[in-house]
């Protein structure tokens, strides 16, 4: 059994116009693999699959009704280039589709990369991507006085998201909801470590 914190350090970090926060699953496998044959692995066809099982989260009555617009949260033009892709755009306009919402998968741009964060702690994360997004020019009408949902594929400290909702609140937005495939926990990232170094050594003694 995990043991987990008290309280909800997700919950004590939203903004107050940031109404609610989703995801799908938690990051442990096989839903790791999925997220990483989409992200690295050039499966692009997985993302369907992936936003049917997004569009059928549960939403607080007021996020379901007021959601005007679906955008995705960007990746830096040399990671798209690499990939041939953004996997948030494509699970953002799937899941759009299937919400029957209007999407603008370029509604937000980055503007400077903030490199791998996979070894920064979270407010190395918040430090890293502040001020790394801005609205595309032109698109201010977009999201004036519009409950934008944001996607993306995993929330892992949510600062990437969440510098991302700043932009859109910045810019006029009334509100931001989150949506994600898949939500890592430090917690249960650290019991599987220790899951798997206790079969490592069991391997080792054997």
């Amino acid at each position: 059994m995990l043991d987990l914190p008290p309280s909800c350090t997700t919950c004590e970090d939203l903004r107050p116009a940031i109404r609610s926060v989703r995801s799908t699953y938690l990051l442990a496998e096989p839903v790791r693999s999925v997220v990483h044959a989409l992200k690295y692995g050039g499966w692009f066809s997985l993302a369907r699959p992936m936003a049917k099982r997004m569009a059928s989260v549960e939403w607080p009555d007021e996020v379901r009704e007021e959601v005007g617009l679906v955008t995705a949260v960007p990746t830096s033009r040399m990671k798209e280039r690499q990939r041939g892709y953004n996997q948030a755009a494509l699970l953002a306009a799937e899941t759009a589709a299937l919400l029957r919402r209007d999407a603008d998968c370029n509604l937000l741009e980055r503007i400077r990369s903030a490199g791998s964060q996979t070894t920064l702690h979270p407010g190395e994360r918040r430090a890293n991507v502040a001020g790394a997004f801005r609205l595309a020019p032109g698109r201010g009408h977009r999201v004036a006085g519009v409950h934008v949902l944001l996607v993306d594929d995993v929330w892992t400290t949510g600062a990437t998201a969440l510098s991302c909702a700043d932009t859109l609140l910045a810019a006029g937005a009334r509100a931001v909801s989150v949506l994600t495939f898949a939500r890592a926990l430090p917690d249960l990232e650290r019991h599987e470590q220790r899951l798997e170094a206790a079969a490592t050594f069991r391997r080792r003694k054997n």
